[in-house]
């Protein structure tokens, strides 16, 4: 079965030409070699306002480009979410990206009683964190807290589920021959939708 697959590119540099983006490419690549189809977000090209009030959270009119990108989130059955680890967490402008678009009546919709209702149950989804340390500090020592506040508190929230992830650390000392076995594997995965 051809899997749909939204790319979520959470580099806040719109520049690009980072190791996230390079691996964002090559599972693109990947998926479309394979015949999946693939839909690209690229969160820092996206004019998104800081939302302030539980009100606008709740209540307000998305922006057109809020919408165009739930649209496209609705559309695919698995996400990939690519980013780089900044002072422990997702980059600020991926946290508004998830607070503008996992809205109430897009992504769950409340109830009079009990939990809300998961409207993007039926989707998966994979996590890829770059970061200057080793990634089993992060996920040891550190315990991945923002890593595991990303899939619980929004991802699962919302009904995605399972969720796979990716650590990429020492990303600092990469030598070219390591990016490019990172490339392969990332078209690999793409391959495979996974």
């Amino acid at each position: 079965m051809i899997r749909r697959i939204a790319i979520i590119q959470g580099h806040p540099d719109p520049a690009g030409d980072h190791l996230c983006h390079r691996l964002a490419d090559a599972y693109a690549a990947g998926a479309l070699a394979s015949g999946r189809e693939a839909r690209r977000i690229e969160v820092a090209r996206l004019d998104l306002p800081m939302l302030r009030t539980q009100a606008d959270f709740e209540k307000g009119n998305p922006s057109p480009a809020v919408v165009a990108v739930q649209d496209d989130l609705r559309w695919a059955s698995h996400w990939v979410i690519i980013y780089p680890l900044w002072l422990g967490d997702m980059p600020a402008v991926l946290k508004g990206f998830f607070e503008q678009v996992v809205r109430p009546g897009f992504a769950f919709r409340y109830r009079d009683k009990g939990f809300p209702e998961k409207l993007m149950a039926g989707r998966s989804a994979h996590v890829v964190v770059t970061m200057g340390m080793p990634g089993v500090a992060y996920r040891w020592f550190y315990g991945a807290h923002s890593l595991k506040s990303l899939k619980r508190n929004i991802l699962k929230f919302i009904g995605i589920n399972p969720i796979g992830d990716t650590l990429i650390g020492g990303v600092g000392g990469l030598s070219a021959d390591d990016v490019d076995q990172l490339i392969a594997r990332f078209e690999a995965l793409g391959r495979e939708g996974g």
